[in-house]
């Protein structure tokens, strides 16, 4: 209730961005006075999951797109996200899509992101994930690295850019996250056909050190196509898949027309994904058949909600826009409440 005070009256005068960074300024200030360890979860609290040969503590977790750069994973840890995925990791540092390039639908519980994979790099942050490992070798939560193609990097050049960035990242990450499915790369989307990515899917493995991988698919893509990328995740015996990321859609949406217009392009998330990430686990449930991971992410924002997906054959969820119009006591309230 003070939190949603704070954002209606507070945060939704600052433009996203810069109420981003300053909302994890103020994460920062709280972890480093020790006020976060209040509202740790403890493991007793929480129900273990087991997936990919790692062990979650609790099924819902930070989905890509909110610690681009790996650089809030100890404050994010102690709201009581079971992992945590950075990125999306460019192998190539870059400054992303000018701004403005985040905008709230307060109405549709939404928001529209244009970012462009701003971030400093799989090199930098490997650098970083290590130091956070070395100085916090136990407490932490399981980390995740979502890694997309870098913007200078042409599309038929894109198998030996992930592999870059794999290879950067993988010794620091617990699994890696292969992001085909962006809006916001120009030809990425390109990349979730089965003949473009089983090159790329191929370098990523020959790089993992044996980490588990995963492929993050859009929710626009056509059901024919989702189920060829869950038969191609098994046949190459990957560890899963992430369902689903943003959307280029805007069906549905009860803001003013001209308010999503201004906002212009970009993925849309938030509530009005859930629908069709629902519909997305139930594809995938049947050809995957237990035998590769299942997260689930879009339109989560209640216990009631994470829980409905478990039980629709998820193993792990995820969410991101929930975080910001729920905010810092939403991961520990879902992640005790899960059974």
């Amino acid at each position: 209730m003070i939190y949603r005070l704070l954002f209606k009256s507070i945060l939704t005068k600052i433009k996203p961005e810069p109420a981003h960074y300053l909302a994890m300024f103020g994460l920062n200030l709280a972890y480093y006075s020790a006020l976060t360890k209040i509202n740790r979860v403890k493991p007793r609290e929480t129900s273990v999951v087991e997936a990919m040969g790692l062990k979650f503590n609790g099924a819902f977790g930070l989905a890509a797109g909110f610690d681009k750069n790996a650089r809030w994973i100890k404050p994010l840890r102690d709201l009581g996200f079971s992992h945590i995925e950075i990125g999306t990791v460019t192998a190539l540092p870059q400054p992303g899509n000018p701004r403005p390039r985040l905008f709230r639908l307060p109405a549709d519980r939404a928001l529209i992101n244009r970012m462009g994979f701003n971030n400093d790099g799989a090199e930098a942050i490997a650098t970083r994930i290590k130091h956070v490992r070395i100085t916090n070798p136990f407490g932490l939560p399981l980390i995740g690295a979502n890694i997309g193609k870098s913007r200078l990097v042409e599309v038929e050049d894109a198998a030996d850019d992930y592999r870059a960035s794999a290879k950067a990242l993988a010794p620091y990450a617990d699994y890696l996250a292969v992001n085909v499915s962006s809006p916001n790369t120009p030809g990425l989307r390109s990349l979730q056909s089965v003949e473009a990515l089983k090159p790329i899917l191929e370098a990523v493995k020959e790089e993992a050190l044996g980490k588990p991988i995963l492929v993050k698919i859009a929710p626009d893509l056509a059901d024919d196509d989702i189920l060829a990328v869950a038969k191609l995740v098994l046949k190459m015996k990957l560890d899963g898949v992430i369902a689903t990321n943003t959307t280029i859609s805007r069906e549905g949406l009860v803001s003013a027309p001209e308010v999503v217009e201004a906002a212009g392009a970009g993925g849309l998330s938030g509530a009005p994904l859930h629908d069709r990430s629902l519909e997305v686990l139930h594809l995938l449930r049947p050809v995957l058949q237990g035998k590769a991971t299942i997260i689930s992410v879009g339109g989560i924002e209640t216990a009631e909600q994470a829980q409905a997906r478990l039980d629709a054959g998820a193993t792990l969820v995820q969410g991101y826009t929930g975080f910001v119009y729920e905010g810092p006591l939403w991961a520990r309230r879902i992640n005790r409440a899960l059974k």
